[in-house]
C-alpha cells in the first residue's frame, strides 16, 4: 500500500514586507518577484509532503488580480491538493495586507506542480494525499482535470486520452460541427 499523508501536514505560510527593491516604478510589487515567492513556498510545501527534493514542473495560469504596493505585507499560502506517482499539485493563494489601514485582501490564486526527485535527479514515488475537508476535498477532487489539462497543452497526452475532459472537447466539437 502506498504511504499518505493528509494535506493539511504540507500547510506552508511565508510573510514578506514589500520593499523598493522589490518594486516597479508604480511602486508596485513585480510580477516576477511575487511568482518567486510563489515557487519558494510552493516548493517548501511540496517537501513537506514527501521529504523529498522537489522541482517545479509547471505553472498555472497566474492572474495579477490586484496590485501590491510598497510597504504592504504580502503573506503567500501553500498547501498540496493531490499528489500522483511523482507529481503533486500545490494550491497557493497569496494576500496583500496594508497595516496601517487595516486592509487585508487576496491578490492571486495559482496552482503549481511539482515533482520529487531523488540524489540523481530521477523521479521517485511520493505519499497519496489525503483530504480532511470539503474544501481540501474540493481542490482534490479538481486535481485530476486541472492535472490533465497541462498534460494536453503541453502536447503529453491527447484530449481523447483525457477522460476528465471530454465534456470540454466534446462541447468544442459540437460547437465547430
Amino acid at each position: 500500500m502506498k504511504r499518505q499523508k493528509y494535506c493539511r501536514e504540507s500547510f506552508s505560510t511565508m510573510t514578506e514586507l514589500i520593499l523598493p527593491n522589490d518594486t516597479n516604478t508604480l511602486n508596485n510589487l513585480m510580477g516576477g518577484r511575487l511568482m518567486h515567492l510563489m515557487d519558494i513556498v510552493a516548493a517548501i510545501s511540496a517537501q513537506r509532503h514527501c521529504n523529498r527534493v522537489v522541482v517545479t514542473a509547471s505553472v498555472d495560469n497566474v492572474s495579477f488580480n490586484r496590485p501590491i504596493g510598497l510597504g504592504y505585507v504580502v503573506t503567500l499560502q501553500a498547501q498540496v491538493t493531490r499528489a500522483f506517482n511523482s507529481s503533486m499539485e500545490v494550491h497557493i493563494e497569496v494576500f496583500a495586507e496594508n497595516i496601517p489601514a487595516q486592509k487585508r485582501y487576496q491578490t492571486n490564486e495559482a496552482f503549481f506542480t511539482f515533482v520529487a526527485v531523488d540524489q540523481t535527479g530521477h523521479p521517485i514515488d511520493v505519499p497519496q494525499a489525503v483530504p480532511e475537508n470539503e474544501r481540501e476535498q474540493e481542490l482534490y477532487d479538481g486535481a485530476l482535470q486541472r492535472r490533465q489539462l497541462r498534460l494536453v497543452l503541453a502536447g503529453r497526452m491527447k484530449p481523447e486520452d483525457a477522460p476528465e475532459l471530454r465534456s470540454i472537447f466534446e462541447v468544442n466539437k459540437k460547437e465547430d460541427s
